[in-house]
């Protein structure tokens, strides 16, 4: 059966909001996006529309060169591959296809956060936080189930997922050396140092 891989990327940056939500929950991560890349050039999820307004969110394509992840003085995150049938990985970007095309309808789940702090579900169809969204794709494309709603499901979640540690650390490490390399290839060189008698492969 030949496979394809999805990257689920998360993070914590020092935002108001990344702060609201490890002072409830004290997760490691607070924030995450899914790339449909090795390189992480296709890394969409939900957050604010500019980098300097917390206020208006909205599904977006993200980039480690770019925005909130580019102001921050460190960015503690990690990488996680998953192996999943073509179909399977097919299946997603039809979906992602769905958010891409109607880019304006969607808007940031501010009332998901809140009620999730508090454990609450709550649903809208055109509101989503980003650990939603990125659950939402894998849920409806049969790759995950965490068995509770998904306003509920929280970056953290998504280490429990059958997948594979490629990076984990400062992502500034990636956004900042050698910029106009691949991130694959600088996750790579990252692995060599760090692990300098494994093997990478």
């Amino acid at each position: 059966m030949e496979k394809a891989y999805l990257y689920v990327v998360l993070t914590r940056t020092n935002t108001v909001i990344s702060r609201l939500i490890h002072f409830f929950t004290h997760d490691d991560y607070t924030h995450a996006a899914l790339s449909f890349d090795r390189d992480l050039e296709e890394m969409y999820s939900f957050g604010r529309r500019t980098t300097y307004n917390p206020f208006i969110g909205r599904f977006k394509r993200e980039s480690l060169d770019e925005g909130i992840y580019k102001i921050s003085r460190n960015l503690p995150g990690v990488i996680v591959e998953i192996e999943v049938p073509k179909e399977r990985y097919d299946e997603a970007r039809e979906l992602l296809e769905v958010f891409i095309a109607n880019r304006s309808r969607y808007k940031y789940n501010y009332r998901g956060l809140v009620y999730g702090l508090f454990n609450k579900p709550t649903t809208k169809e055109d509101r989503f936080l980003c650990s939603q969204f990125v659950y939402y794709i894998l849920h409806n494309s049969g790759i995950a189930d965490f068995h509770r709603p998904s306003n509920l499901v929280r970056p953290q979640d998504f280490l429990n997922l059958p997948g594979r540690i490629v990076f984990q650390g400062d992502l500034k490490d990636l956004a900042e050396t050698e910029p106009n390399m691949p991130i694959r290839i600088r996750v790579l060189n990252w692995c060599r140092e760090k692990y300098p008698f494994r093997k990478v492969s």
